[in-house]
């Protein structure tokens, strides 16, 4: 596992559509700049950013990178009016929660034909936010025992919450969780899970670093969770900022690398639609970052 994992999101026509041409791109941008994780889901772009990123890997050799999907959630045609989508130009399906037994088998053979490979090496369970008894009681042994007979390689589960991620963590062996939002410059909220998985030697992924858009760019009109940040939002995100430029250090850089500093933190996952943004993303992951620019910006946040 690499320090960045590419996350596919975007790559499914999240919010804007790219094309096949240009997802295609970006996979190899990050594939150039050293990127090894490679991060995707049925609900993105309703199997679209699967498909798209099973054929950009196509032909590059195997056990050279970490390839992550997820369950919970069947793509299946929709009669009569399409439940509302944060994709747009997508396929003629519909993610359906199913964390049975029997949806989580059918997930993962779907997900292996979308993406033309024979193997998983992280299987997370996907956003089990309301069916946390189903997916403790069926989800997760069937992942589980596909884990010991050899089938998958690692089981994780997938949220934007850190609550009951810990719960998970308590209950079951799990290899590692995927954070999304819950540990950032701005929401700290995750620390006592990310305390929890370092003490037991859980692996962290975290997505949302950037909180979907205000701490790469803190404008008034910028997203915090993929709604309109409020203003509270987006005035300690220009505080960081001012920080951050007296400094010499771009703020995205900042929040990269505020989230890669957690000794439980494996990989740090950076949605990208072009080799533009992944370019920018592995440069901000490099970039020199002064260790009293930490200091200065917790004590941003504690006086605002």
């Amino acid at each position: 596992m690499t320090a960045l994992g590419l996350g596919t999101a975007p790559l499914g026509n999240l919010f804007t559509a790219v094309s096949d041409e240009q997802a295609a791109a970006t996979v190899s941008a990050a594939w150039d700049a050293g990127v090894r994780y490679f991060d995707t889901a049925p609900q993105y772009g309703h199997g679209l950013a699967e498909v798209r990123l099973g054929r950009a890997l196509a032909g590059l050799p195997r056990d050279e990178f970490v390839l992550a999907s997820k369950v919970g959630r069947l793509l299946r045609r929709t009669e009569g009016e399409r439940p509302v989508s944060a994709f747009v130009d997508i396929p003629d399906v519909d993610p359906v929660f199913d964390f049975t037994r029997d949806g989580v088998l059918r997930s993962l053979e779907e997900s292996l034909q979308r993406l033309g490979v024979d193997r998983l090496d992280v299987v997370h369970v996907h956003d089990p936010d309301e069916f946390e008894e189903l997916a403790a009681a069926e989800a997760f042994p069937a992942l589980l025992s596909l884990r010991d007979q050899g089938v998958i390689g690692r089981v994780g589960c997938g949220m934007n919450q850190f609550e009951m991620l810990s719960r998970f963590v308590d209950r079951f062996d799990v290899d590692c969780v995927l954070l999304a939002g819950r540990w950032s410059l701005l929401d700290r909220s995750g620390a006592p899970l990310l305390e929890q998985c370092a003490a037991r030697g859980v692996g962290v992924v975290l997505g949302g670093v950037f909180n979907s858009g205000l701490l790469a760019n803190p404008s008034p009109d910028a997203t915090f969770d993929y709604a309109t940040a409020s203003a509270e939002r987006v005035a300690a995100a220009q505080r960081l900022q001012r920080v951050c430029d007296e400094a010499g250090v771009a703020l995205p850089a900042a929040a990269v690398q505020f989230a890669l500093r957690h000794p439980a933190v494996h990989t740090v996952l950076v949605g990208a639609r072009s080799p533009e943004e992944i370019t920018a993303d592995v440069a901000w992951a490099g970039a020199p970052v002064p260790d009293e620019l930490w200091s200065a910006l917790d004590a941003v946040l504690r006086v605002g």
